[in-house]
């Protein structure tokens, strides 16, 4: 059902119509964009370690209560009609309370009974072709998409049945990283002289069973190279390797502001 879903998801973002190019397809000058960004994101699913899994459901401000860090920028080059991207995300959340645990115990539901410490990396390398440069721009994009995770997982309440780690522990660690194949496509459309709709989508997987992204926003040239960046995104993982479980959703608006040099 998720994979039919996000499969939907794709094939509806490559008919967004959305930003005006900012380059002409046929132009022979490198041009250069740094975006640092904010996701007001929020996280659904499920995340476990060592055969204990717990269930998230975080709203934005949830997530600010445990924000400890975070950085999200995208750098992009563009030379005619290709184009080439790098995105570098990370986030460190503290003490997330979960409602829900379940395991070799089975399943309990109170709130507080297990407590994560999570700290995520995401790099996303990105090649684009533009297939079409009219009014409408659309690129077709083929990108790698590496995600490591760290996990701190600590029992805080005695329940019964009690929550232990597999071995009897009440804490665990752990590390997990993997790399997705991802296929793409990007559609810009302008709406004014400085304002254009962008439409985003992508699917893949390798590492992970399966990871989708979808973008729509809104483009505002209010100064000559310089770019008000605003809309929702979705990012969704569904990765389980031995006993480590990242089954979750980051959906969110953003906010973020372009400057080409």
């Amino acid at each position: 059902m998720k994979f039919r879903n996000a499969v939907i998801l794709f094939l509806a973002c490559m008919a967004i119509v959305a930003t005006r190019s900012s380059v002409a397809a046929d132009s022979d000058d490198w041009q250069y964009e740094v975006t640092p960004y904010f996701l007001a994101a929020g996280l659904n699913g499920k995340a476990g370690i060592r055969g204990v899994t717990s269930d998230v459901d975080m709203s934005f401000s949830d997530i600010m209560d445990s924000f400890d860090a975070g950085f999200m920028g995208i750098f992009n080059a563009q030379k005619g009609r290709w184009s080439y991207g790098l995105e570098a995300v990370y986030f460190k959340l503290s003490d997330v309370g979960t409602k829900s645990v379940s395991g070799p115990f089975g399943q309990v539901t109170v709130n507080g009974a297990l407590e994560l410490t999570t700290k995520m990396y995401v790099y996303q390398g990105t090649v684009g072709y533009r297939l079409m440069d009219e009014t409408t721009s659309v690129d077709l994009l083929g990108a790698l998409r590496y995600t490591k995770l760290d996990v701190d997982a600590n029992v805080t309440l005695t329940t019964i049945p009690g929550i232990v780690f597999p071995g009897g522990a009440t804490s665990a660690s752990g590390s997990e990283s993997w790399t997705d194949a991802v296929l793409g496509v990007r559609a810009i459309h302008p709406v004014s002289d400085n304002m254009a709709l962008v439409g985003y989508a992508d699917i893949g997987a390798g590492g992970s069973d399966l990871t989708y992204q979808v973008v729509a926003g809104l483009n505002w040239e209010f100064r000559k190279d310089y770019t008000a960046k605003l809309g929702y995104r979705v990012l969704d993982w569904d990765y389980e390797n031995d006993g480590t479980v990242w089954d979750m959703t980051a959906s969110g608006p953003y906010l973020g502001l372009g400057i080409r040099f």
